[in-house]
């Protein structure tokens, strides 16, 4: 399915500087690592055509560019595994569906955890995590309310995986959420209509890059 398409399919909100206020806003990177993200990493060589990653952090890097010279915050999220870090209800999960032993991902000091194209700099959170939600046994909300931060704008990998879960935490954690749409990218063109279609009913609104950009005086 087309941006275009998805564009038609669902509503996007024009995200007024009001909304989105770089004072206490923070835009959140999920998840742009190697064997997300890059044709080199786990998923890139099992076959996976990485071709809408590559646009999610063309955008990404756009996002992060206008977040810095508007003086929003910019949060990194990554896994970061080791093989005694794997759960065992995840292990039980890949078993009984059939995929016992698959490949490991992101796993500490394979390269596969690296950022792939972005890069924090020194005054950006950064988190690192063993489950699919950025809150899920991280320090992230402390650090925002630190920051006194009450608004993310969210991008990244997957859409149906580490981006829903971290939107739909955000929302438990009273903050107000906005998914970009075009920055962020999933294996499959329903998959990704019907999670931010989900999204959109109930916890988030929608928005693009270019209303992001604009909205912070680009």
């Amino acid at each position: 399915m087309s941006e275009a398409a998805v564009m038609q399919a669902l509503p996007h909100e024009l995200a007024p500087g009001d909304m989105i206020a770089p004072s206490r806003t923070a835009l959140v990177v999920v998840d742009i690592q190697v064997d997300f993200a890059s044709p080199e990493g786990v998923l890139g060589r099992s076959g996976m055509d990485m071709s809408g990653c590559e646009v999610a952090v063309d955008r990404i890097e756009t996002l992060i560019d206008a977040a810095r010279k508007a003086g929003a915050t910019v949060a990194f999220m990554r896994v970061m595994t080791r093989p005694e870090s794997d759960s065992q209800a995840l292990k039980t999960w890949m078993e009984r569906r059939g995929t016992p032993g698959h490949e490991a991902i992101c796993r500490i000091g394979s390269g596969g955890e690296d950022y792939y194209r972005v890069a924090p700099q020194p005054g950006d959170i950064e988190i690192s995590k063993l489950a699919y939600s950025s809150f899920h046994g991280t320090d992230f909300d402390m650090q925002l309310r630190a920051r006194g931060i009450d608004t993310l704008v969210v991008t990244g990998i997957s859409t149906d995986c580490c981006v829903d879960s971290t939107t739909r935490d955000a929302f438990h954690h009273n903050y107000h959420t906005f998914v970009v749409s075009d920055a962020c990218a999933t294996f499959d063109d329903e998959l990704q209509l019907n999670t931010l279609k989900a999204l959109w009913l109930h916890c988030s609104l929608l928005t693009t890059t270019d209303a992001v950009v604009a909205a912070w005086g680009g």
